[in-house]
């Protein structure tokens, strides 16, 4: 059994070309798999990535291949793209798509803290993982413009949905990391209900002194049932 503790996620370097083809076959192995018919990178595409430092790659007790993910700009930078997210067959289930995810988000926020990350998925965990990110879901209006993007979807099997619907919706989900509503949150306000209040009744709870005995102190499980209350009614 695989055990993620054995595994680096790091920022490729071109100290890390021999992986290259092992990259594009698992790659090309996952579309097979999952029905999309994404087009196989070429050679020279996922080398310039890791050149650029613009890749994760995953190795197992730094030599073997267990996953991999670049990125990707659109818009004039303004908008990026985690793409080609991919875990090898021997290392799926243990958490590594996550750790690699957070990995490419981490590298995207450092290179283009501006910049909004979005991504398109008809995948279960890999919306769940953006949620955890950070991501909502989005119109597809509200992703790039960018016609470099949008010719990327045309070796996917369902890209005549994309077109009859005039790029306004697909098969996939639409997600967007924006940085600025970001900012809005670490400014202290949060929207609830339509008020914008500095914490909530949970955050109250969870600063709350606990008695000597380690039980939390009355006060703590009156507000606790209140704040659950309310949310019941959201």
């Amino acid at each position: 059994m695989k055990e993620l503790k054995n595994i680096q996620v790091l920022v490729a370097t071109d100290e890390h070309l021999s992986f290259v083809d092992q990259v594009n076959d698992a790659i090309e192995s996952a579309s097979k798999e999952r029905g999309t018919g994404i087009a196989r990178r070429t050679y020279e595409y996922i080398a310039t990535k890791m050149k650029e430092g613009k890749a994760i790659i995953a190795l197992e007790n730094g030599k073997t291949f267990a996953g991999f993910c670049y990125v990707e700009t659109w818009g004039e930078k303004s908008f990026v793209a985690n793409s080609g997210l991919i875990v090898a067959k021997d290392y799926r289930g243990i958490g590594l798509a996550t750790a690699i995810k957070r990995k490419a988000f981490m590298l995207s926020r450092t290179k283009y803290p501006d910049a909004k990350i979005f991504g398109l998925t008809t995948g279960l965990a890999v919306m769940k993982i953006n949620h955890e990110l950070g991501y909502r879901p989005v119109t597809f209006s509200e992703l790039t413009t960018d016609e470099d993007f949008w010719k990327g979807c045309q070796s996917c099997v369902n890209y005549d949905i994309l077109t009859r619907t005039g790029k306004s919706k697909c098969l996939c989900t639409a997600m967007v990391f924006d940085p600025a509503l970001e900012k809005q949150k670490k400014g202290g306000k949060k929207e609830t209900n339509g008020w914008a209040i500095k914490e909530t009744l949970l955050d109250i709870v969870k600063k709350l002194k606990r008695n000597k005995n380690g039980t939390v102190a009355k006060e703590s499980t009156i507000l606790t049932f209140l704040f659950k209350k309310k949310i019941q009614k959201i």
